[in-house]
């Protein structure tokens, strides 16, 4: 079936990338460091809502096999809505130190969305983020935005993006 999809384009929105506004499936889409800390940035937003998504990222870290760049954690919140912690930041950043190299991993943000694309395509679900990768993780949306689409909107996946207002 490779190449049949229909394609579309990314949805820009003003909103709350937590409360998708679609029917059917939904997937809220963010990004994880691989150091197992939750704490800053929109997994707040994510946190005030849920707390299965922090503590299956958090327990992901006590096992024995610590998850690594790249890989996904799927935690169902409702019966048609998951959250998808990619893990595609090394590291953090300190807030004090701005000159550090930025922590996005952007091969590893690929990996995940294609992961997410699989998942989407099982599920027959969009997917929802606000802008990955370029809050705490530092990173370009020049250069998201081109793996947005090469992983999930060339398969026909509605992917929307939110601003916060």
């Amino acid at each position: 079936m490779e190449g049949s999809y229909r394609k579309v384009s990314i949805h820009y929105v003003k909103g709350d990338a937590t409360a998708p506004q679609t029917e059917g499936h939904a997937i809220i889409t963010h990004v994880c460091n691989d150091l197992g800390k939750w704490g800053r940035g929109f997994v707040l937003a994510i946190s005030k809502r849920w707390k299965e998504p922090e503590s299956q990222y958090k327990a992901w870290f006590d096992g024995n096999t610590k998850p690594q760049l790249g890989d996904v954690q799927f935690v169902a919140v409702t019966e048609t809505l998951t959250v998808a912690n990619i893990i595609g930041q090394h590291g953090v950043r300190s807030p004090r130190n701005k000159t550090a190299p930025a922590p996005v991993r952007y091969d590893s943000v690929r990996e995940g969305l294609t992961l997410v694309a699989d998942y989407a395509l099982e599920k027959s679900a969009s997917v929802h983020m606000p802008r990955i990768g370029c809050g705490l993780a530092g990173g370009k949306w020049e250069q998201i935005e081109p793996i947005i689409n090469t992983s999930l909107t060339s398969k026909g996946i509605e992917v929307f993006v939110y601003d916060f207002e």
